[in-house]
């Protein structure tokens, strides 16, 4: 733990600014994720509608992943940054925070959809300069400055109970676009333009998007060529639909038809982000001499059991709601980082705007087709997208153990 936090005071420039004010992003997106389903869900979105806003949004980040590279490119990491996280998340909590229905809620979808534009300029902004042996610790204090942003969801829960959901979860929205919009200004402001930035935007100054978006043959060539790519393209889509479905679909799911009253849904996450904080700050270390792939088959094998756990859930029992919650922290904790720097490490640095913009925009368009399938599988049984993942977890586990078992063969 003691050099965990000694790695973070060693952190200079952007990596340094990226790091310290991802909690203003964190912490109001803490305060609301918790209710955004039931939220709608008491608003008169149905189940299927809800599917249909998931997989047009999808499209939506389908098309800006794959221009998201293109923009970081020609207009430099740091600006490219900051224009479309105001359009991407400022404005769409204030769409959220006034909407009425359906429609309110699929234009809200639309605009933010934007959001991997700054998937890519963000991580490119603070990667760029920073050496590959500190990617990894990196990612761990990204996901734990996240974690100790979900320790204010209680006073969402608080009001929750006391004045409903809906006037709340408004106000949470408000006050979500007036620090988010103050986090994306303070880190334009301290941060500077990386000098890979630089010389993409001097080598594409001269040369059309058009031409740019012609350019991404060679890219996807680049991608396909590479097995280790090739491997974390496959294991992030089905990650991604994993992620979709059970930040979706849980909060309706125990609410609606486990009996858990909807105050308890900002306590969840708390015990979640505790579990998590003592893993990554100490336990992970300890695990650093194990390979990655055996930690991230451990890591499959706790989310599988964690989906197990929450079907055989009984009716009204917070306790067996909170053992999953603990499952699925272990679980998270022990696949995420190592799936992420295993992503980032195999991006070629020269390229590394353009092929993250087509690699996020090939786990869209793989995942894509699932969304809406969820939402009919909910529609018809709340317990059927989890079964969905479970399976998806079990083809993960079959890649992971296939590429290993390959990689035995070719070194005898």
């Amino acid at each position: 733990m003691i050099n965990q936090i000694r790695f973070l005071f060693s952190l200079k420039g952007n990596a340094k600014s990226c790091l310290l004010t991802e909690p203003m992003w964190g912490i109001p997106f803490n305060l609301y994720a918790p209710f955004i389903t039931v939220y709608m869900y008491l608003l008169g979105v149905l189940d299927l509608q809800i599917g249909i806003i998931m997989a047009v949004g999808r499209v939506v980040q389908m098309v800006s992943a794959i221009v998201g590279g293109i923009l970081t490119d020609k207009f430099g990491r740091r600006l490219t940054t900051l224009i479309f996280d105001i359009i991407s998340w400022s404005i769409p909590a204030l769409i959220w925070a006034f909407s009425q229905n359906f429609w309110w809620f699929l234009v809200a979808a639309i605009v933010n959809g934007l959001w991997h534009i700054t998937a890519v300029s963000w991580e490119c902004l603070w990667v760029d300069d920073t050496k590959e042996s500190k990617v990894g610790p990196i990612f761990n204090w990204i996901y734990i400055a996240g974690l100790l942003a979900v320790f204010f969801a209680p006073i969402s829960g608080y009001f929750v109970e006391i004045y409903g959901v809906v006037p709340v979860v408004r106000v949470l929205y408000l006050i979500t676009f007036v620090m988010m919009t103050a986090k994306f200004v303070i880190l334009y402001f301290f941060s500077t333009e990386t000098e890979r930035g630089k010389e993409r935007m001097m080598a594409t100054k001269n040369t059309s998007m058009f031409q740019m978006l012609l350019g991404y043959k060679d890219v996807f060539d680049i991608i396909f060529k590479s097995k280790s790519m090739v491997q974390a393209l496959v294991l992030q889509s089905l990650l991604g639909i994993v992620l979709l479905v059970t930040s979706t679909f849980f909060a309706i799911y125990i609410t609606q038809n486990l009996g858990i009253p909807n105050a308890f849904l900002a306590y969840f996450p708390i015990l979640r982000a505790i579990v998590m904080l003592v893993f990554l700050l100490i336990v992970q270390g300890g695990l650093s001499k194990y390979k990655a792939r055996s930690m991230m088959l451990l890591g499959l094998s706790v989310y599988i059991a964690a989906m197990a756990w929450i079907l055989a859930a009984p009716m009204g029992n917070w306790m067996w709601i909170a053992v999953y919650v603990v499952l699925d922290a272990c679980a998270a904790a022990l696949l995420l980082p190592r799936l992420d720097t295993m992503v980032t490490n195999a991006i070629t640095p020269e390229e590394r705007a353009r092929i993250r913009s087509l690699f996020n925009m090939l786990v869209i368009a793989a995942s894509s087709p699932f969304i809406f399938l969820t939402g009919v599988l909910s529609s018809i049984n709340r317990r059927l997208p989890f079964i969905l993942n479970l399976i998806l977890f079990l083809v993960m586990v079959l890649v992971l153990i296939f590429e290993r078992n390959k990689e035995k063969t070719i070194t005898t």
